[in-house]
């Protein structure tokens, strides 16, 4: 199997220094799925890959479909790469779980990649991490620290022995979205499908607790990879993630929208509470006419969420828009009289950061990490607990009613987020622990002859 590589670089140590007072370093960054349009782990490789280069470092990106979409680093001090290292993209559109064709076959771990997704299981994490294992293994001596999102498979296991410092980052234990999707299951059936999909957790805990260093980008999702995974306390550190302030920035040009309300769902999964937005927006309407919802994402076609806007007639009054660019993103959320974040539980939230750092008004729920970005209830936001409609409804009505109070809200939010959560602080920070994870492995740049695969 072969990679294929864009706009690289040579792999022969960077001269200078870089922003941060060190040598610049060479970053595999490993990422098994890289769509920077749905979800945040395609969004985090994007916008830390770019700080990175900006800080005078040279990063490539190792992904699996959907490849990541990487700002190009022209003008920047160091330098981004992608490198593709393909999946058999088992689970793409139009023909997600397809059966592929025996031509497409290339190893055993196409074999086992097939064998895991036809008894219901997610093999990605797994075989991304082998065949990245095996791409490593190849280039010994060019990369000064790999730096895994999130894969937490078993072929990162001894990529110490082949002279690579390790550093991961999880941004929240996936077994969190296994316990909400169980709660959520209505039959045995269901139940037992929820188990079997998420049984690559049980590698993740056994991988994690293995692992020297451990980044996460909030305390609340600390506590959950110390409790769920097993990681000691001390191994897990906190570099918290932030918005293209550049970008999601107030743009008084952008006409509000009255009524309207913006809110991101990547997916139509009980973690993200969006059932519980629309049925709050049935109440909000009795008193708000004009209240409608814009909601950046796919529209289901059946399930909890379809149902309820069947139920209260809300057809109407709900749009879906996917597939849009960044900036598009910040006009459509600069427009609006509100943003909201409904989830039951986030990590950290970068939806919440965006819109404070547009200027929009939030109303938040205090699920995980989300009061950690969105600040005091009052302040910065208005919070309401997970999951309580009434309450949901009540903080959207008094905001689309006070244009006072959503003018202070908003201003106070991107105060905020400048203040606290910005790409390059979150850059910045994490070059700290990629020096750390050098240093002590020690000076040498490649695996010593003991130290063989």
């Amino acid at each position: 199997m072969t990679a294929e590589a864009t706009w690289g670089a040579a792999p022969g140590l960077l001269a200078g220094e870089a922003a941060d007072g060190g040598r610049p370093l060479r970053i595999a960054l490993l990422t098994y799925k890289g769509n920077p349009f749905c979800g945040g782990q395609g969004v985090y490789v994007r916008h830390l890959s770019r700080e990175l280069a900006r800080l005078g470092h040279r990063v490539e990106v190792i992904g699996a479909q959907p490849y990541p979409v990487l700002d190009r680093a022209d003008g920047l001090p160091g330098e981004v790469s992608l490198t593709r290292l393909p999946s058999l993209d088992l689970y793409r559109q139009p023909d997600p779980f397809r059966t592929p064709r025996p031509g497409e076959y290339r190893d055993w771990v196409d074999a086992l990649e097939v064998a895991a997704m036809w008894t219901g299981g997610f093999p990605e994490p797994l075989t991304f991490s082998l065949r990245a294992r095996r791409h490593l293994a190849a280039r010994r001596g060019e990369f000064d620290v790999v730096h895994d999102n999130q894969t937490l498979g078993y072929g990162l296991l001894g990529l110490d022995r082949l002279g690579f410092p390790l550093v991961t980052t999880v941004h929240h234990p996936v077994t969190v979205d296994r316990r909400l999707d169980l709660a959520a299951a209505e039959s045995w059936r269901r139940r037992a499908s929820v188990r079997r999909w998420y049984g690559f957790t049980r590698m993740q805990r056994r991988v994690a607790r293995r692992l020297p260093t451990v980044l996460t980008v909030s305390g609340s999702s600390r506590r959950e990879i110390a409790e769920d995974l097993g990681v000691r306390p001390e191994r897990v550190h906190v570099v918290p993630i932030g918005a293209d302030t550049r970008l999601f920035s107030p743009d008084a040009a952008v006409p509000e929208i009255p009524g309207r309300v913006v809110t991101t769902s990547s997916a139509d999964v009980p973690l993200k509470g969006l059932v519980h937005l629309v049925e709050a927006l049935a109440k909000v309407r009795t008193e708000h006419a004009d209240a409608h919802l814009v909601v950046v994402g796919k529209r289901p076609e059946k399930g909890p969420v379809a149902e309820a806007m069947e139920r209260h007639g809300l057809g109407g009054a709900v749009e879906f828009v996917k597939g849009i660019s960044d900036r598009e993103l910040a006009d459509l959320v600069r427009g609006a009289q509100i943003a909201c974040v409904p989830s039951l539980y986030e990590g950290f939230s970068l939806p919440a950061a965006e819109a404070m750092a547009t200027g929009t008004p939030l109303v938040a729920t205090t699920g995980g990490a989300i009061p950690e970005v969105a600040g005091p209830d009052g302040e910065t936001c208005l919070a309401v607990e997970p999951a309580d409609t009434g309450a949901l409804a009540a903080a959207l009505g008094r905001l689309l009613g006070d244009a006072e109070l959503r003018a202070r809200l908003g201003a106070a939010g991107r105060e905020r987020v400048l203040r606290r959560f910005t790409w390059e602080q979150a850059a910045r920070g994490t070059v700290e622990h990629y020096r750390a994870a050098v240093a002590a492995r020690g000076p040498a740049s490649g695996p010593s002859p003991d130290r063989t695969a």
